[in-house]
């Protein structure tokens, strides 16, 4: 059987521990056909005013629509949950996250793109996937895209952005090739996707701006305190940290 890719968002309730998922979108990408589940689905929890503000899903919307695991698009998800394919997210943890409290746990090879633009576009700004729908003008070639399968484009909607993250996966992998030519771009990307990634300038607190190196250099009791005593620090923060201290 051939491999299959399969390009995934959700829209929520909320990021809490108690969210869940009311909206599931999803293309797959096969040897020749190309399917696209996009599907609302309804929850006991309520949803949040911040989240109704990103994705425009108000509770009317929902209301009557089956749970999200009763849904034909989640069902069609577990048939496709094996580890001969592949499930590309921007931001994987949150969406696998929100699916695992439907009783999904991915069987699949995960390529992250968020984590992959971090490795691959390692000095750039921001790394959304909005970001780089202007950045790299994918803007410009959506609306072609969405037409040939069928889908509208809203920004922030769970089927409208996974068009984007297909639009965004092409270039990716375009650049990953580049800066690894004898690699298969696929498999680096799952690679990427579990590599730590070497954070080299502050983007907060009071050395924003400076690089890891200089505050070893001059202020290295201050990355010693932040190993210590910052529970919640980003695992790539803390490796980086670690790397410039030579730990």
């Amino acid at each position: 059987m051939a491999k299959k890719y399969v390009i995934l968002d959700t829209e929520t309730t909320g990021a809490g521990e108690t969210d869940k998922v009311i909206q599931l979108g999803y293309i797959v990408l096969g040897a020749k056909e190309i399917e696209v589940h996009n599907e609302l689905c309804s929850t006991d929890i309520p949803i949040g005013y911040g989240a109704m503000e990103v994705h425009g899903i108000v509770p009317s919307m929902i209301e009557g629509k089956p749970l999200c695991r009763e849904t034909s698009a989640y069902k069609r998800l577990l048939e496709l949950n094996t580890a001969d394919n592949y499930m590309i997210i921007h931001n994987a943890p949150f969406d696998l996250g929100m699916l695992e409290k439907e009783g999904f746990n991915t069987k699949m090879k995960v390529i992250d793109t968020l984590r992959v633009a971090k490795h691959i576009f390692a000095d750039e700004e921001a790394h959304r996937l909005q970001y780089f729908r202007y950045k790299l003008e994918l803007y410009k070639e959506e609306q072609k895209e969405a037409d040939a399968l069928g889908i509208v484009v809203k920004a922030h909607d769970a089927i409208g952005d996974v068009l984007i993250l297909k639009l965004f996966l092409s270039k990716l992998k375009d650049e990953v090739l580049k800066q690894f030519p004898h690699a298969n771009p696929v498999e680096k990307m799952v690679d990427l996707t579990n590599t730590p990634i070497l954070i080299k300038t502050f983007r907060f607190g009071k050395y924003k701006g400076k690089s890891l190196e200089e505050v070893a250099a001059s202020d290295a009791g201050y990355l010693r305190w932040m190993l210590s005593n910052m529970e919640n620090l980003d695992e790539d923060m803390r490796y980086s940290i670690n790397c410039v201290m030579g730990v």
